[in-house]
């Protein structure tokens, strides 16, 4: 769907408190999530404008937004499960 926002806190709803306490914390974790709302809002902001880029440049794009949240819910999972121990 075009123009869909990946925002990672609505994906992982029922982890909001880590991601939140991971933000705060972790400066490596914020610093990934910023890059991930970025890349983000730059896919949204091409599909806005028609795609004015080639379909391998968007492809590569969302594909480096999901690396991204796969790398960022490992680490929040890792985070959770110390948290409920």
């Amino acid at each position: 769907m075009l123009n869909e926002s990946h925002a990672f806190i609505l994906d992982f709803p029922e982890l909001t408190s880590d991601i939140v306490q991971l933000n705060h914390d972790d400066p490596t974790f914020k610093a990934d999530l910023q890059q991930y709302h970025q890349l983000d809002y730059d896919i949204r902001q091409l599909e806005i404008s028609g795609s004015p880029i080639d379909d391998d440049n968007m492809n590569d794009l969302k594909l480096k937004r999901v690396e991204l949240k796969d790398m960022l819910y490992k680490q929040l999972t890792k985070h959770h499960e110390q948290a409920s121990n």
